[in-house]
């Protein structure tokens, strides 16, 4: 579990293919390594990944097919920056959301419109997705957490902070350019138990 508050721009290394519709991910993180050990969870854009191995500053991670196929970060190449957060401990602050970091599927940059102090950024929202963003609600967009301005039925609009700017990929997300987005787990689970009780009454 994540709280969807970036520890950390780290960066690519390398990507080996491992055969079998898999991959092998090295990401340079020196702070989220810093403790890191075999077995933990590491948040990469926000995907949760777990750590093969570490090694001065880097670590390692297997990539299975499935994530390739329902994230972005099978575009991902060498010298990429990404955002990283390591797991939240149960005495941790809550600064953002409770994150799984299980995308639920990928955005995309569609306009950025700047202010004095803040920029608002426009992104598509797969319209199977759109049903669980509320204005005002809370969403993961890259592994970071941001709070929805507007939506509509396609797409939704947050505001940018100068420290997110600066801190995360954000700053640099061109229009086009695919995001990772998990919507809030609250929300799938409401539909799921309204869903259950709808069809075979209270249970």
């Amino acid at each position: 579990m994540f709280t969807g508050i970036v520890e950390e721009l780290g960066e690519i290394v390398r990507t080996t293919d491992t055969g079998g519709d898999s991959a092998l991910v090295a990401v340079r993180g020196p702070l989220v390594t810093s403790d890191a050990r075999h077995g933990d969870s590491i948040a990469v854009n926000g995907v949760c990944l777990t750590v093969v191995d570490v090694e001065d500053g880097v670590f390692t991670a297997d990539v299975m097919g499935e994530t390739l196929r329902r994230t972005a970060l099978g575009g991902l190449r060498p010298g990429d920056p990404v955002n990283l957060e390591r797991a939240a401990a149960l005495n941790s602050r809550l600064g953002g959301h409770l994150v799984q970091g299980h995308v639920d599927g990928v955005g995309e940059v569609l306009s950025r419109e700047p202010a004095a102090q803040w920029e608002t950024v426009r992104f598509r929202l797969p319209t199977d997705l759109s049903r669980y963003v509320v204005e005002k609600g809370s969403i993961t967009v890259d592994g970071i957490s941001l709070t929805v301005a507007a939506v509509g039925d396609d797409w939704f609009s947050v505001g940018l902070i100068p420290t997110t700017l600066k801190l995360t990929t954000l700053g640099a997300r061109g229009v086009g350019d695919p995001v990772n987005l998990e919507v809030d787990v609250l929300a799938k689970y409401v539909e799921r138990l309204l869903g259950d009780r709808a069809a075979g009454g209270d249970r």
